[in-house]
């Protein structure tokens, strides 16, 4: 191995997501460009390509939870809109549009029952891992179409950490984590045409040597991916950005959502991550 492949060696670092099966998932409303009821979903294709990605993710060693499915929420397969959690901490999720609304309550309970006990419950509209994105050193925060931005000081106030506003103007890119996503520490890509010029000015200063996805991978929601540090699952139509994650040294997997996709999204949609707390303090 060179030098120069040595220095590009990530490590990847075990994970505990929140998953929730497809059991109930379908297609009978539209809140996002994505959603068209016309069109036909196969559940039984939907759940094969969600077990394939959870089953990947134990593949990797990391860990996965289940949230039951509820009869009447179709979107409840996108847990990461569930909530957010940071060293432990649980930020209830409010949902903009009521078809979701019983979601959050569904996530709430999963977390009291499992031993979690700083849980706030949202004064204001956030949609969980949809619009918050962890780094190393921010929160990013997305509005615009669903989260409200008064969320976002609620979210900094909670957790602790600096939360840095972005404003989306795409439709097509309604949450933060369809248009941007975090690699490894303060390591993401992004798409910048989701994204208002001054928030291009905001990500260009924080991430100047940051992953820019061209308008077609964006529109294949290439950026609604997750990363280990190391190994990046993502849309496996998003082949532009293969070749570029090689070259910073992650090892893309491509996914086919093809299903999940009907509805809105893809990877990381369908992926909570339950970021433990510190060492040496409890959930």
């Amino acid at each position: 191995m060179s030098r120069e492949e040595t220095s590009l060696r990530r490590d990847a670092t075990p994970r505990r997501y929140l998953m929730c099966p497809p059991a109930h998932f379908g297609v009978s409303y539209s809140i996002n460009p994505w959603m068209d009821p016309a069109k036909p979903v196969d559940p039984q294709l939907a759940l094969t390509q969600w077990e394939d990605l959870c089953d990947r993710y134990l593949s990797l060693g990391h860990t996965v939870e289940l949230l039951d499915p509820r009869p009447g929420l179709p979107d409840m397969v996108f847990a990461a809109n569930g909530a957010t959690v940071v060293d432990g901490r649980v930020l209830g999720a409010s949902f903009a549009y009521p078809e979701r609304a019983a979601e959050a309550v569904a996530h709430l309970e999963w977390f009291r029952e499992n031993g979690y006990t700083e849980i706030l419950e949202p004064t204001h509209v956030n949609e969980g891992e949809g619009d918050f994105a962890v780094t190393d050193s921010w929160i990013l925060a997305g509005k615009g179409f669903r989260s409200s931005p008064l969320s976002h000081s609620e979210a900094q106030e909670f957790f602790g950490r600096p939360v840095i506003g972005l404003d989306l103007v795409d439709p097509r890119y309604y949450h933060l984590d369809t248009a941007l996503s975090v690699l490894d520490g303060d390591e993401v890509m992004y798409y910048p045409g989701a994204f208002s010029p001054g928030s291009r000015a905001v990500l260009r200063r924080l991430f100047p040597d940051a992953l820019l996805a061209t308008e077609e991978d964006a529109a294949a929601l290439g950026l609604n991916a997750v990363s280990d540090g190391r190994h990046v699952l993502l849309p496996q139509q998003a082949l532009g950005l293969f070749g570029p994650l090689r070259d910073r040294g992650f090892e893309p997997i491509g996914m086919d959502l093809g299903e999940l996709l009907k509805g809105g999204g893809s990877v990381k949609c369908c992926t909570q991550e339950l970021r433990p707390a510190p060492a040496g303090t409890a959930d």
